[in-house]
C-alpha cells in the first residue's frame, strides 16, 4: 500500500504521467485500479477544491459501474437498471452529437461552441455555476458510441469552467493513452483539462488507473484522504512505464493515425454502398459504424446485434454501442498490421453483403 510504504514504481508513473499529459502547469498525479475509480476521486477532488457539490454529466455518457460513476452514466440498461438510488447532485446536458444534431439543425452539427452553447444554458439555468463543483465528460464517448463532438465543443465548455471556478474533467479512460491518435484525445482541440481520468490501455491489460491534474486543484483534498490499498501496486506501474515507453519509442501515436485513414477509407467506402450505414465517425484506432434503418436515420439495433454475433463468429471482435444499440465499434490493437486490419475490414464487409 503506498499509503504505508512508498515505493520507487508509483512515483515514476506519476511523474511520467505529469510529463504525457496536456498542459505544461505543475501537475500532480494520484493512482488507483479502475475507471470507475478515477472518476469517483476526480469529482472527490472538485468537490473539495470548490468546495460546492452539484455535477453535470452529458447524454450517452459512460463514466463507470460504482454508485456515482452509474449517476454520471446516461444509459440506464445495462449498466444502471435496478441499482439504484444513485448518488444526489448530478445533473445532465445535452452532448454535441453530429450525426443526430443535424437531423435537427444542421448548424449544430458543425458549430460545436453553437451545441456547448446549448449546453451550458441548460447549465446555467438548471444548476447554476455558483452550485456547480465540476463538468465531466468525455472527450469521444465510449459506450454511448464513439460520439465526436463537434470542433469547438469541448474548448467552450473548457472555457466557460475556467472563468466560472468549475473543474473541467476529461474521462480519458476509453481515449487515452493514444488510442485515438494522440496521447490524449483532448489534445486535438488544444484543451488541457483541470483533471484527466486515465485507465484501461494504460498499464497493457493490468489494473491501473489515475486521475492527473493541476497541482492546486490536487493538492486540495486532506491528508489520506485519496488512495486504497491496491491502487498503483507495483506490478501494474511497471506495467504502465513499459506500455508508455513503446508507444513513444515504437511511434504507436502515428500508427494509430495510419490505422484510422485504412479504416476510414474502407468504411466510408462501405457508407457509400450501403444506406443502412448512417455515420461513420471516430479518431485514431477507435472508429464506430451507426446502422440505421434504410432510407432514414432510425436506429437498427437488430442489424447492429446480427453483424456483430456473425462477425465473432467469422473470428472478428466487433462491439456494439450506442443509446440505441445500433453503432458497432471497433478498436483494433496499435500493432495490428495492415493484413490483418484488411481481413477484418473484409470480414465486415462480406457480412454487410449477405444481410
Amino acid at each position: 500500500c503506498f499509503m504505508v510504504t512508498p515505493y520507487e514504481g508509483y512515483v515514476a508513473v506519476a511523474e511520467t504521467l505529469n510529463r504525457i499529459t496536456p498542459g505544461s502547469f505543475e501537475k500532480r498525479s494520484v493512482l488507483f485500479n479502475s475507471g470507475a475509480e478515477a472518476v469517483e476521486n476526480a469529482v472527490k477532488i472538485a468537490r473539495s477544491h470548490t468546495r460546492k457539490p452539484a455535477v453535470v454529466a452529458f447524454e450517452h455518457a459512460y463514466h463507470g459501474r460504482t454508485n456515482l460513476a452509474m449517476a454520471l452514466t446516461a444509459k440506464s440498461m445495462p449498466y444502471k437498471s435496478g441499482f439504484g438510488p444513485f448518488a444526489p447532485e448530478i445533473y445532465r446536458a445535452p452532448m454535441s452529437y453530429p450525426f443526430r444534431d443535424g437531423l435537427l439543425d444542421k448548424d449544430l452539427a458543425t458549430n460545436g461552441a453553437a451545441a456547448a452553447q446549448r449546453a451550458l444554458d441548460i447549465i446555467t439555468k438548471e444548476v447554476g455555476a455558483d452550485n456547480l463543483a465540476a463538468v465531466v465528460v468525455e472527450p469521444i464517448q465510449g459506450e454511448g458510441g464513439f460520439i465526436v463532438p463537434a470542433e469547438g465543443f469541448l474548448p467552450t465548455l473548457a472555457r466557460w469552467c475556467r472563468d466560472n471556478d468549475v473543474v473541467f474533467v476529461a474521462d480519458e479512460v476509453q481515449t487515452g493513452i493514444a488510442r485515438t491518435g494522440a496521447m490524449f484525445a483532448c489534445e486535438h482541440e488544444g484543451v488541457e483539462p483541470d483533471l484527466i481520468c486515465i485507465a484501461k490501455g494504460v498499464a497493457g491489460g493490468l489494473p491501473l488507473s489515475a486521475v492527473t491534474g493541476r497541482a492546486e486543484i490536487m493538492d486540495t483534498p486532506h491528508v489520506s484522504g485519496l488512495g486504497g490499498t491496491f491502487g498503483g501496486n507495483p506490478i501494474a506501474c511497471a506495467a504502465a512505464l513499459a506500455t508508455i515507453d513503446t508507444i513513444e519509442s515504437d511511434g504507436l501515436l502515428q500508427r494509430a493515425r495510419q490505422i484510422e485513414r485504412l479504416m476510414k477509407d474502407r468504411l466510408l467506402a462501405l457508407q457509400r454502398s450501403d444506406d443502412r450505414v448512417g455515420d461513420v465517425r471516430g479518431r485514431g484506432a477507435m472508429i464506430a459504424v451507426e446502422l440505421v434503418k434504410p432510407g432514414g436515420a432510425e436506429p437498427d439495433p437488430q442489424l447492429t446485434a446480427e453483424i456483430a454475433a456473425a462477425a465473432h463468429a467469422a473470428g472478428v471482435i466487433v462491439l456494439t454501442a450506442g443509446t440505441f444499440g445500433n453503432v458497432l465499434r471497433l478498436l483494433p490493437p496499435l500493432t495490428i498490421s495492415d493484413a490483418l486490419l484488411g481481413e477484418g475490414l473484409d470480414v465486415l464487409a462480406g457480412l454487410f453483403a449477405t444481410r
